[in-house]
């Protein structure tokens, strides 16, 4: 599975959650499907996608299950930061935290969409 991040609208978002939850109402299953994070605007992308965040996830995905502190050494990076920036990714989805304390990326792939112009929605 892969984690697949685009710019939504709110009522899109809206939408699509009133059309699964239809779905479960009526007792049908529901296959097991993708991440879909839906960001509001390139503003909110852009803010909790930092690129110090981008090569965080990147770096953990080819590390494996880490520590923040071994995370943070690897990566060069503030300790402080590091956390800050895993604690969101983890409130985003994007990452876990195992029981150990250790963070891994749980998904094959992230994927993140930026479409601009009348045709983007």
């Amino acid at each position: 599975m892969k984690a697949i991040i685009k710019i939504k609208s709110e009522a899109d978002m809206y939408r699509k959650a009133r059309k699964f939850a239809r779905k479960i109402d009526a007792g049908e299953s529901v296959p097991e499907a993708d991440y879909h994070l839906g960001l509001i605007s390139a503003e909110d992308l852009f803010k909790d996608l930092t690129p110090a965040r981008l090569a965080l996830i990147e770096h953990l995905k080819e590390l494996g299950p880490s520590s923040i502190y071994a995370l943070a050494k690897a990566l060069e990076r503030n300790y402080s930061n590091v956390h800050g920036d895993v604690m969101r990714l983890i409130e985003l989805d994007l990452i876990e935290k195992q029981e150990d304390g250790k963070v891994l990326v749980p998904w094959e792939c992230v994927q993140v969409t930026l479409a601009v112009g009348k045709q983007a929605a």
